[in-house]
């Protein structure tokens, strides 16, 4: 089809159509323009689509056209049923079908894993027409009779590749083998080889197929770069040259491990930067204000776990920086996608050491693109880029792709620097540097910030805000950068405790408190010098 079907020839609902007038939408594009005709005949429905295509008002906009005619029941059941992996997915097709449906006053509601059960108890013992909802949770109640799904007429699947990565498939099909057979189905995935076809042939009756773009293609409007890197110091250092560029609007950093974000995040709080985290031992609450915040602009850096790699949709995003590449290849893809999204263009970047560039490999495999490697001038690495096997080719990738350090073939570096891992410290010491391995509290060094640095407890007065730099500088007071400070970046007790930005104490998940989450003892509410600074997500 082409990318000119406006909305009004799909024979939607007038009120569905004036909602997404209001949002400044005319015309749908490939995926809706497929899948909202299927759907609204009654079909069950396979469809992949690039990540960031409008998928979510693919099947947003037909299940509301079928909630613009009243049911004959009566049950305070649901109609439509949408089961996704993450808890950021479920905010984001609530708040889609709140935005398209609000003039046939539909009523949706969300049940998530980390949201209170007599919350979620009493949402459920009103009348609902859209249940979004965890596989996990949705289970909980159902067996404890919670739900009435005896009027349900659709089942959405969302995401349905991740749900199969997260182990959700078995808690899927038990799920489905509960709900009334009369329905139709609708499942969407990045893909629809392996598993996931053999999964559709299960619950779905003689679907209708679309692919709109292999999840193979080429994210055009996404500049990709790949940057080498020796060890710690010259990924943080590199980390911290590029977050200070004017360029940079909002950027989410991927890491790997959830404690590897707090920390990430803190040290560049630490910094200057207004940053938060974000991943899965946070509460749903936390979670909730982490993104409002980074809607509002209120958070310029979000560093997460893959938490964050499907389900948030943020235009002001800009730059994604893999500071740890993803386990699974296909995560790339949509990590990459949180930037570039409704026609916007972004820049994709990717750290690696040589032990990763088999995963570099695999990567550039799955996409069938080559992740050509970039230096930046004065962040040369030691040693040359190493070579991978480029998409599709059986031979060693070309040499002439590594960065030029004057000495092209020679490895050595600097003394000793083969006998060196990756994560070794180099004697200058920058942000993440510990002096054992990561997580020694008891060898880091207690320095102090300095007491004019410009940072947190730094002696500002009260109310000069997270991450405030002094006039007309781009960096705290004393030049000091992110990878630039006398103390180590995990030292929590040579750390300032001063003033952290409004919500920042109370919105701390409550199981991440104290020293209970590291596995220390739990301090005392008033010990205020032992206590870790919290960041404000």
């Amino acid at each position: 089809m082409s990318n000119d079907v406006t909305f009004e020839s799909l024979n939607l609902h007038p009120s569905i159509l004036r909602a997404i007038e209001e949002s400044g939408y005319t015309n749908a594009t490939p995926i809706q323009a497929q899948a909202i005709p299927e759907v609204m005949a009654g079909h069950d429905l396979m469809a992949s689509a690039q990540t960031g295509t409008g998928k979510t008002a693919a099947f947003a906009l037909p299940a509301l056209n079928l909630l613009a005619t009243p049911h004959e029941s009566k049950s305070r059941g649901p109609r439509i049923l949408v089961l996704v992996p993450t808890r950021e997915l479920a905010t984001q097709v609530n708040e889609a079908a709140r935005k398209y449906g609000k003039f046939i006053r539909a009523r949706t509601v969300s049940i998530v894993g980390g949201m209170p059960y007599p919350l979620q108890n009493k949402l459920l013992s009103q009348p609902l027409d859209i249940l979004v909802a965890t596989p996990g949770r949705l289970i909980d109640h159902m067996e404890r009779g919670r739900i009435d799904m005896s009027r349900l007429q659709m089942l959405i699947l969302d995401e349905a590749d991740r749900m199969l990565d997260m182990g959700f498939m078995p808690d899927v099909e038990r799920i489905c083998n509960a709900l009334p057979a009369e329905r139709q189905t609708l499942l969407f995935s990045a893909t629809l080889d392996g598993n996931i076809g053999r999964i559709a042939q299960q619950i779905l009756r003689n679907p209708k197929t679309i692919q709109v773009a292999a999840q193979t293609q080429k994210h055009e409007n996404i500049e990709q770069r790949l940057h080498f890197v020796d060890d710690m110091t010259h990924k943080n250092k590199l980390l911290e040259h590029l977050l200070i560029a004017p360029e940079v609007n909002q950027a989410i950093v991927f890491t790997s491990t959830k404690r590897h974000a707090d920390l990430l995040a803190e040290d560049l709080y630490a910094a200057g930067h207004k940053t938060a985290a974000l991943h899965g031992d946070m509460t749903q609450g936390a979670r909730n204000r982490t993104l409002t915040k980074l809607r509002h602009g209120d958070v310029k850096v979000l560093v997460a776990t893959d938490v964050a790699a499907r389900g948030i949709d943020v235009h002001g995003i800009t730059h994604v920086i893999n500071y740890d590449l993803p386990k699974f290849a296909e995560d790339y893809v949509h990590r990459i996608g949180r930037t570039g999204r409704a026609g916007n263009t972004g820049i994709a970047i990717s750290f690696a050491s040589h032990m990763d560039r088999h995963q570099v490999r695999k990567i550039e495999q799955f996409t069938g693109q080559r992740l050509e490697p970039s230096v930046i001038a004065g962040f040369e690495p030691k040693r040359p880029a190493p070579r991978t096997d480029g998409p599709g080719r059986g031979r060693p990738g070309d040499r002439s792709s590594r960065p030029s350090n004057g000495r092209p073939g020679d490895r050595s570096g600097r003394p000793g620097e083969r006998n060196r891992s990756f994560g070794d410290r180099a004697s200058e010491r920058s942000f993440g540097d510990r002096a054992a391995s990561a997580g020694d509290r008891n060898s880091r060094p207690s320095g102090n910030a300095g007491a004019n640095s410009g940072y947190p407890g730094s002696g500002k007065p009260r109310g000069t805000g997270f991450g405030s730099r002094p006039e007309g500088s781009s960096r705290p007071e004393g030049n000091r950068s992110f990878g630039d400070r006398a103390a180590s970046a995990g030292d929590r007790n040579s750390r300032p405790t001063g003033n952290r930005p409004d919500g920042n104490r109370n919105s701390r998940p409550e199981g991440n408190r104290g020293g209970d989450k590291f596995g220390g003892p739990k301090r005392a509410d008033g010990d205020r010098a032992a206590r870790r600074p919290r960041n404000f997500a």
